[in-house]
């Protein structure tokens, strides 16, 4: 190996007075020809690792990359550092015959030193026979995570790596990553063929950035418009689990006045790489992405990164929250979470084979538990990874900035142990459960662990505090996760020492994430001593006018009106639910009102904070097509029929109609299918009530109507009461 001096190298092509951590003894090992394999976090530097050895060996450094988005962009950072554009090129589908010659020819005169390819490029015929006439210096394995099945990204065409370098010409390996726990890192090194490399392990602490974990509600993209406007001017990316949902909120936020576009393996190339660009040099503010696409925008000053849906993995999480703030600057990680989440990711696991869908199920619960846990992010991440974090509160992330209350559980923790032991330390946490609270599954009966003396020990707590209690005694290494039977649930030696000698154990209660999430909306208000002075509006208007408050305006109208400080009848009508009549017959006394409390409490208003529903997302043409129908007096089953929707989706539409302020007569529906009985009870009943509440109203009404006969009654009295 020649001896370089390697810091006026760094100097010369990167600019950089000093290394960053291993960053000189992983490359000196490059130099000299070993194996290696290097798990640094995103931002600690992984690329210099192997980009200043390439420019410094004889030969070219062959890249293997699964992000074509990033190719091109370090690609481009590499020929800045040089005078010669050949210094590097990459090799995949996007590029045409003419270009993929052009780069060939540099790489045979020898000028090329880094060459990019795509695993799916590498395993052509032809790229494979021209490969073998070139000297390569080494072979790069980037984000080698995708060899495993266990990583968050796996790819099938890179566990052909090994046997394509055989044919091409063996060569050193490199191999790094970003996220990979012990059992994904032994797969990365077994199936590339170089168990013996030398390890550089970098701490996976990220203290710039803010992990949070919000519930997911049926206002989440108002949610996101507002955290958007609040950090407005910083760079950020959002993912989504589907294109369409990519798509659609997109363009929720584009009508929103936020510089947004989609990014998602649907678009065409040129499509992707002029939104790539549009981001770098900021003409745009934020992407939306699709979790399922490996975007690899290197971004330094990413301000926030926002993921719609909570990712199949925590590998998958780590990843994508790593790309804000690489600069060591500000970096918000912010996920919105909801158990159907999980249901739907399980859904799409069917028609895979068995293995693949225990694995993907495993992944699953260990982002669940993180999501659902109270115990500190950044101590439970760094766990999973295999590291160790001895704060007791990191001061960024939501748990530790709004600490639970610690419950002393010795005794349960005991239970736990006793039940581990009691299986052999043979099985996952989830059976775990099933025995301390005595639910006789299949899984337990078949094993007969309904016989064993600790069957249910814990069936006086819950089983959510069980997992807290197991999860947390995890961190305190009193059990440990086997790695090669991955999530089988085994005592260390401090566990036995506490089962016989329990000391104080304190539990924090994981958070409670309900099902109705997404049907309801948290109180989203910005302002609630203003919002309580808003209901008091409302409600001397509703006694002065001998109506119902929610006839005025509903509860989610004056929260948004808490939110958006709208004073003029202008700014109100961009309000949901209010009407250009609702405007003008109650607008100047609620404008008035927000109007003196942002004067008295000097609110700067935000101007700009009105948040509007996008022609797509609302269905504009499907309610054009409703009202049109429904004044033609069609019956409503065959309205629904040709919006193709179900007749509950329908009477959704509708309600969001007579909501807004529109006048819709379905009384040539209602006397058809409903007895004139029950509809003046109903009536009568929406007359005198405090709320329009659908449950309150199914309880107070008894047993003797349906829910969509109140339904239609309650569109019929609010389209005439309050329109």
């Amino acid at each position: 190996m020649i001896d370089f001096n390697l810091s006026e190298k760094l100097k010369k092509y990167f600019g950089f007075d000093t290394f960053k951590g291993d960053q000189e003894a992983i490359i000196r090992n490059v130099l000299a020809g070993k194996n290696t394999f290097v798990l640094m976090p995103t931002g600690g530097g992984k690329s210099l690792c192997y980009q200043l050895p390439a420019l410094l060996m004889e030969g070219t450094a062959i890249v293997i990359s699964p992000l074509i988005a990033l190719m091109k962009n370090q690609v481009d950072a590499i020929r800045m550092v040089s005078e010669d554009d050949g210094i590097a090129h990459f090799i995949n589908s996007s590029l045409t015959r003419a270009e993929v010659e052009r780069a060939k020819d540099d790489i045979r005169s020898g000028r090329t030193k880094l060459l990019y390819v795509a695993p799916e490029s590498l395993t052509k015929e032809d790229n494979i026979d021209f490969l073998r006439t070139v000297k390569i210096s080494f072979y790069a394995v980037d984000e080698a995570h995708c060899i495993s099945e266990w990583g968050h990204d796996f790819r099938p065409e890179y566990r052909k790596i090994r046997p394509i370098v055989q044919n091409i010409g063996v060569a050193p390996i490199i191999a790094l990553t970003a996220t990979a726990t012990d059992k994904v890192k032994g797969d990365i090194m077994k199936n590339l063929g170089i168990q013996g490399a030398v390890e550089f392990k970098s701490s996976f602490n990220r203290p710039n950035l803010y992990y949070g974990i919000r519930a997911k509600t049926a206002d989440v993209d108002k949610d996101i418009v507002r955290f958007i406007r609040q950090h407005s001017g910083k760079s950020g990316i959002i993912y989504c689990l589907s294109r369409k949902k990519v798509e659609d909120l997109a363009e929720f936020l584009q009508v929103n006045k936020i510089n947004a576009k989609p990014y998602h393996a649907g678009m065409d190339a040129q499509q992707r790489s002029e939104t790539q660009d549009d981001f770098i040099m900021e003409r745009i503010d934020v992407i939306v992405a699709t979790i399922a696409f490996g975007m690899g925008i290197d971004k330094p000053d990413v301000r926030y990164v926002i993921h719609y849906d909570i990712p199949k993995s925590l590998e998958g999480y780590y990843q994508e929250t790593g790309r804000a703030g690489r600069d060591g600057g500000e970096g918000q990680c912010i996920t919105f979470y909801a158990r159907k989440d999980l249901q739907k990711l399980e859904k799409f696991m069917e028609g895979k084979p068995l293995n693949e869908q225990d694995i993907g199920r495993q992944l699953l619960q260990e982002t669940a538990a993180y999501a659902e846990s109270s115990v500190c992010r950044r101590k439970m991440l760094l766990h999973y990874f295999g590291e160790t974090y001895t704060e007791e509160n990191c001061g960024n992330c939501d748990n530790c900035l709004h600490p639970h209350e610690r419950v002393e559980a010795s005794e349960q923790l005991v239970k736990a142990l006793k039940v581990v032991r009691d299986v052999k330390e043979n099985f996952k946490i989830p059976h775990l459960i099933d025995v301390l609270v005595g639910r006789s599954t299949e899984e337990v009966l078949a094993h007969k662990h309904n016989q064993l003396a600790s069957f249910g020990i814990g069936d006086d707590t819950p089983p959510r505090f069980w997992n807290a209690v197991i999860r947390q005694g995890l961190l305190a290494g009193y059990l440990r996760k086997e790695v090669e039977n991955y999530g089988l649930i085994k005592l260390t030696n401090p566990g036995w020492m506490f089962m016989r000698s329990p000391q104080p154990f304190y539990v924090i209660e994981d958070h409670d994430f309900t099902d109705a999430d997404y049907e309801v909306a948290t109180t989203s208000a910005l302002d609630e001593t203003l919002l309580a002075m808003l209901k008091d509006l409302r409600r001397s208007i509703a006694r002065r006018m001998n109506k119902a408050p929610y006839l005025i305006f509903q509860d989610q109208t004056l929260e948004d009106m808490a939110t958006m400080y709208p004073v003029t009848t202008e700014e109100l009508l961009n309000i949901q639910g209010v009407s250009e009549g609702k405007a003008k017959r109650f607008g100047k006394e609620f404008c008035e009102l927000i109007a003196r409390h942002c004067e008295e409490n000097e609110i700067e208003r935000p101007d700009n904070l009105r948040v509007r529903s996008s022609a797509k997302a609302g269905g504009s043409k499907q309610k054009v097509m409703i009202i049109q129908k429904i004044d033609l007096k069609v019956n409503l089953e065959d309205i629904a029929t040709a919006c193709n929707i179900t007749f509950e989706e329908l009477l959704d539409e509708i309600e969001s109609l007579v909501y807004s302020g529109l006048k819709l007569n379905i009384d040539y529906y209602i006397d058809e299918v409903m007895d004139e009985d029950h509809v003046d009870d109903i009536y009568d009943y929406f007359e005198e009530a405090e709320t329009d509440d659908l449950d309150e109203a199914l309880d107070e009404l008894g047993g003797d109507y349906t829910e969509e006969e109140i339904r239609l009654v309650r569109i019929k009295f609010y389209s005439e009461m309050a329109n």
